[in-house]
């Protein structure tokens, strides 16, 4: 996940916050950028924990589905995984909630895999 890089940045910029990455988030949100048409969106991944979102100053976590240990593989390319299935969705212009679903969804199969090959076809059914 990305936790520790948030963590970071709170403590350096969000009154030495290291815990809330809700609050984190929404200060990230925050801050100004050149694109006015469309909001902000801050996501912080976890591993196994909740996926934090933050929004248009709404912060909504994603309960991450446990893994039962003897399936977990190699978690090389998780992040990786969750950004391609994310977009994905975005981009086919589903809802936050299918989007992180999906996100969890490809995260959840390449980590069952050695590497970041994949076996055969990949197919999500969302």
């Amino acid at each position: 996940g990305n936790e520790s890089e948030a963590a970071a940045y709170g403590k350096k910029n969000v009154d030495g916050e290291e815990e809330d990455l809700g609050k984190i988030a929404l200060h990230i949100c925050g801050l100004p950028k050149k694109n006015d048409k469309k909001p902000r969106t801050v996501i912080f991944t976890q591993g196994p924990k909740s996926t934090i979102v933050a929004c248009e100053g709404k912060v909504t976590e994603y309960v991450v589905e446990a893994l039962p240990s003897d399936q977990l593989v190699d978690t090389n390319g998780a992040g990786d995984a969750f950004v391609g299935g994310f977009l994905a969705q975005m981009v086919l212009g589903k809802d936050m909630e299918d989007c992180v679903k999906c996100g969890h969804w490809a995260a959840r199969y390449i980590i069952q895999q050695s590497g970041t090959t994949l076996a055969g076809p990949c197919e999500y059914s969302g």
